[in-house]
């Protein structure tokens, strides 16, 4: 299926946001091409994101096919080494979501790099198709109505709590993202979260 016309949208609000936060956090948000401690360990992509990778994916494969398929050959050497502990379902790539499956994710593969992730130069080949996670983490974003700001332990050093509160950022206030999964998980008949391994090697068997 095609990613939903409103990601467009949810990619304008969420890269705005991240474009205010840098602006108040200055020297303090770290982030440049070639970090990439965030680029490795795997951590939950959802439908929505799949999708987008996949469309990205088509992209470059239409555009640079050498690198398309360096990287696609990375996915499915990462998915033949996260298969026998993956915590859920590693024919579909379908993350568990018992008490069980999440708990074991937590210390799942922290040193496996992401597939999209050229190591030759430390930038990411699916860029303008990342994860909603990855457009947003570096600057403090709140966890849930009550929780604490998060922010990337390489950023923010030397600031004060109440300085990096004035560089929250809030990335969907509406929720559209949550729509937009339901939307995607609807028409393609896939629920649930997978990792960026699993949604490009599903790609690449298709």
């Amino acid at each position: 299926m095609a990613v939903p016309a409103g990601d467009h949208k949810l990619v304008q609000i969420i890269d705005a946001a991240l474009a205010e936060a840098a602006r108040k956090s200055g020297p303090w948000l770290v982030c440049r091409p070639g970090c990439t401690q965030c680029c490795t360990g795997p951590f939950p992509v959802s439908q929505l994101d799949a999708e987008r990778l996949r469309q990205g994916l088509q992209e470059l494969e239409a555009t640079d096919a050498p690198r398309a398929s360096r990287m696609m050959a990375r996915a499915r050497e990462s998915v033949a080494r996260l298969s026998a502990g993956f915590p859920g379902d590693p024919t579909t790539g379908i993350l568990g979501e018992d008490d069980e499956a999440v708990a074991k994710f937590a210390d799942f593969a922290d040193d496996e790099p992401c597939p999209a992730l050229d190591p030759a130069t430390g930038t990411c080949d699916l860029y303008s198709s990342r994860p909603i996670t990855c457009r947003t983490f570096g600057p403090p974003v709140r966890s849930g109505e009550e929780g604490g700001l998060g922010v990337c332990e390489l950023c923010y050093h030397g600031a004060s709590n109440e300085q990096i509160a004035a560089c929250e950022m809030v990335p969907d206030p509406d929720d559209l993202e949550a729509k937009l999964i339901a939307q995607v998980e609807k028409s393609s008949g896939k629920t649930g979260a997978t990792i960026v391994a699993f949604c490009l090697a599903a790609t690449v068997q298709k």
